[in-house]
C-alpha cells in the first residue's frame, strides 16, 4: 500500500493542535481489486485526525494506477498508514516546541468519554468515535514502562556515549467493518451485515450455523464461548457450522476486523430469541408469566422461589410438545441478521526502546510495552495473539 503524503499541523502558542491538512497519492496496482479504493480513503483518510483535538482537517487523497499488483485489505488496510502519518507529525511538532512527546500528547487528546454518559466523539472526517479514553491508555502505557526511569537512563546512555531511543505511538482503528449504508454512499456493490442462525436441539445442545468463516482467526472457540455462555451450557454442547454455502445462512465475510463485532452481534440476536420462546415454554410449564421469570445458570427460575426449569427440559418440549403453549410453534431454531449502526473503535498506546549501534548502524528492540483497549475480551489468548502478530 504505497503511500505519498505531504502532511502540516499547526499548533496555538500553548501547543494545541489547531490544524491538519494532508496531501496523499495512493497507489492502486495496475487494476482495481474490491477494496482497493475504499483503503486509502474511507479507511485512511477519515482516521488522520486520530486521537487528537483538531478543530480543522483537510484531507486530499489522489488515487493512482501504477504498475504493480492490485491493493486490497490486509492486515489493517489504511488505518496503520492513518497512525504513521499522525503520529510522526505529532512527534516532530512536539519536538520541534521542545515539549516532551507524552506531555504533548496527552495535552491534546481528546478528552475521555463513554458514549453513554458521554455521547460519541463526532470528528472532523465523517466518523464518530463510539468510546475512548486515550489519556489512561497512555498514562497506563507511562507507568507499566516507568518512564521516568526510562528517561534517566537514556540521559546516562547519551552521556556515555551511547545511542539509547524511546519511541510513542498511539492509535484508533475502525473495525467491525460495516454499516451498509455507509459502503453503499461509497459506491459499494454490497451490504456489510451479517447473519447467524441458532438451533438447539432436543438433547439440548446447540449448533450454530454462521456466515462468518474461520481461517485461523478461532471463530470456533469465541462463538462457542459466547453461546455456552448465554444459555448455560458447557461449550462442549455447542457445534460451529461455517463454511458449506448450502446450509449456512449468507454472510460477507471475514475480514476488516468484523467476525465477532457483526457476526456475534448476529449470534447474539439468535440468542435472545431462543431465550424469549424459552421463556414462554418454561412459564407454561411452571405455571406463571414469562415476566416472572429470570434465566441464570442454564435454569428458568420463578422469582423468590425454587421452582425453576432447565434449557435441557425446555428444549426437549420444544420439540415433543405435548404439555405446549397454545399457538406455540415447535422448534427451538432461530435466525438473525445484524447491520452495524456505526464501527467500533478499539484504540491504543505503544512504547517501544530501542539501543542503536553507533558504527554499524543495528537497531535493537529492548522493551516494548503495549496498553489496547480491545472492548470486553471474551477470548484473553486470542487477543494476545493478535497483539502480539501486529507487534511483530
Amino acid at each position: 500500500r504505497d503511500h505519498v503524503t505531504d502532511a502540516k499541523i499547526a499548533l496555538d502558542k500553548e501547543g494545541k493542535i489547531i490544524g491538519l491538512r494532508t496531501k496523499t497519492y495512493a497507489s492502486l496496482g495496475a487494476y482495481l481489486s474490491n477494496f482497493s479504493s475504499c483503503v486509502p480513503t474511507y479507511l485512511h483518510g477519515t482516521l488522520m485526525q486520530g486521537l487528537y483535538t483538531t478543530p480543522a482537517v483537510h484531507v486530499d487523497v489522489t488515487a493512482v494506477v501504477t504498475h504493480t499488483v492490485a491493493v486490497d485489505a490486509l492486515r489493517g488496510a489504511g488505518r496503520p498508514e492513518a497512525a504513521y502519518g499522525i503520529e510522526r507529525l505529532v512527534e516532530t511538532a512536539a519536538r520541534e516546541i521542545g515539549m516532551d512527546p507524552a506531555e504533548f500528547r496527552l495535552k491534546n487528546f481528546i478528552p475521555p468519554f463513554d458514549g453513554v454518559k458521554q455521547p460519541g466523539y463526532q470528528t472532523q472526517v465523517a466518523l464518530q468515535y463510539d468510546s475512548g479514553n486515550y489519556e489512561g491508555a497512555l498514562k497506563k502505557a507511562l507507568k507499566n514502562a516507568n518512564y521516568e526511569k526510562l528517561k534517566k537512563e537514556r540521559d546516562k546512555a547519551r552521556s556515555d556515549g551511547k545511542l539509547m531511543g524511546i519511541g510513542f505511538s498511539t492509535y484508533i482503528e475502525a473495525c467491525g467493518i460495516a454499516p451498509s449504508a455507509v459502503v453503499g454512499s461509497l459506491g459499494a456493490r454490497v451490504g456489510l451485515y451479517d447473519a447467524a442462525s441458532i438451533r438447539v436441539h432436543p438433547t439440548g445442545k446447540v449448533s450454530i450455523y454462521t456466515g462468518a468463516h474461520s481461517h485461523g482467526q478461532g471463530h470456533e472457540t469465541t462463538f462457542s464461548q459466547i453461546v455456552a455462555d448465554s444459555f448455560g451450557i458447557g461449550m462442549e454442547d455447542v457445534h460451529v457450522v461455517h463454511g458449506d454455502t448450502e446450509i449456512v445462512p449468507f454472510g460477507m465475510g471475514t475480514y476488516g476486523s468484523r467476525s465477532l463485532a457483526v457476526c456475534g452481534s448476529a449470534i447474539m440476536k439468535s440468542v435472545d430469541k431462543v431465550k424469549e420462546k424459552g421463556a414462554r415454554i418454561a412459564a407454561h410449564k411452571l405455571e406463571c408469566s414469562p415476566d416472572d421469570l429470570e434465566f441464570a445458570n442454564g435454569s428458568w427460575t420463578v422469582k423468590g422461589t425454587d421452582k425453576s426449569v432447565g434449557f435441557g427440559d425446555v428444549a426437549l418440549t420444544a420439540y415433543v410438545p405435548h404439555d405446549y403453549p397454545e399457538n406455540e410453534e415447535p422448534g427451538l431454531d432461530f435466525a438473525s441478521f445484524y447491520d452495524p449502526a456505526n464501527f467500533v473503535y478499539p484504540f491504543g498506546a505503544h512504547i517501544c526502546v530501542v539501543e542503536v549501534d553507533k558504527d554499524t548502524g543495528e537497531v535493537k528492540v529492548t522493551r516494548y510495552i503495549t496498553v489496547d483497549d480491545a472492548g470486553n475480551i471474551i477470548n484473553p489468548m486470542i487477543v494476545e495473539g493478535q497483539v502480539h502478530g501486529g507487534v511483530a
